[in-house]
């Protein structure tokens, strides 16, 4: 038999990620997923084909220790990321924390397995967000960060195509996650989100899994560049 194809998921040990790890896995993938601490590591439940470490997009050493396991990769996933609703994302620190992670972090890894990418002609999906499009009052740091990840997105595409790697982008909408808990059970705040929502539901991790499969399949063969909203509508509102 053929041997399973390779793909990276980085914070994929929970969240969106997992749900994307969980899809990818039920695709044929052996499935590396990441989350920054020990704790969410050892949370991911144990598979022969889904292995969790640990991973700091910020830090160059630890996305080479990671990517050293791999001759090639048929997929990366970059779901990696913060963000700070207390208002903390108006202090510059905060917010070049948010940044460097969100933006600079998911550069960091592309760049970093591109050679392995391009030994597969494989493909890379990042994770843009509703607030690609729209202002966050709340959250400069996360709505600049991903206003940032829509454009290197259609860059690395562009740049990278000769390599045959495919880059695109799914922008999430209002997702059931730990992120968002607090929201869905305030009733007020979840029933304006849920009115703009023609699905009338909030999403959940395991909707953003299929699209990314598709993203990394040879039926997306001809597409690159594409920021795909998966929000139940809200951005068509």
């Amino acid at each position: 038999m053929p041997s399973r194809r390779q793909v990276i998921i980085t914070g994929g040990a929970r969240g969106i990620g997992f749900g994307i790890a969980t899809a990818m896995l039920n695709a044929g993938y052996d499935v590396t997923a990441t989350g920054l601490s020990a704790e969410e590591v050892a949370a991911v439940p144990p598979n022969r084909h889904l292995s969790a470490v640990r991973l700091d997009v910020t830090r160059p050493e630890s996305i080479a220790d990671v990517l050293a396991r791999f001759d090639e990769l048929a997929a990366l996933v970059n779901c990696a990321g913060v963000l700070f609703r207390d208002g903390s994302e108006y202090d510059i620190s905060t917010f070049q924390k948010v940044i460097d992670v969100n933006l600079t972090g998911t550069m960091r890894v592309c760049l970093a397995a591109r050679p392995k990418l391009a030994a597969a002609r494989g493909a890379i999906v990042n994770t843009a967000s509703m607030l690609s499009f729209f202002g966050g009052p709340l959250v400069p740091a996360y709505t600049a960060s991903k206003g940032g990840v829509m454009q290197l997105t259609k860059a690395l595409a562009v740049a990278w195509a000769p390599d045959g790697i495919r880059v695109n982008a799914i922008a999430p909408g209002w997702i059931e996650t730990e992120l968002t808990r607090n929201i869905i059970a305030d009733e007020a705040r979840s029933s304006v989100i849920l009115g703009r929502t023609p699905l009338n539901r909030w999403g959940e991790p395991a909707d953003i899994g299929g699209a990314v499969v598709f993203l990394c399949s040879e039926a997306a063969r001809f597409i690159t560049g594409a920021i795909l909203p998966i929000d139940g509508g809200y951005a068509a509102t």
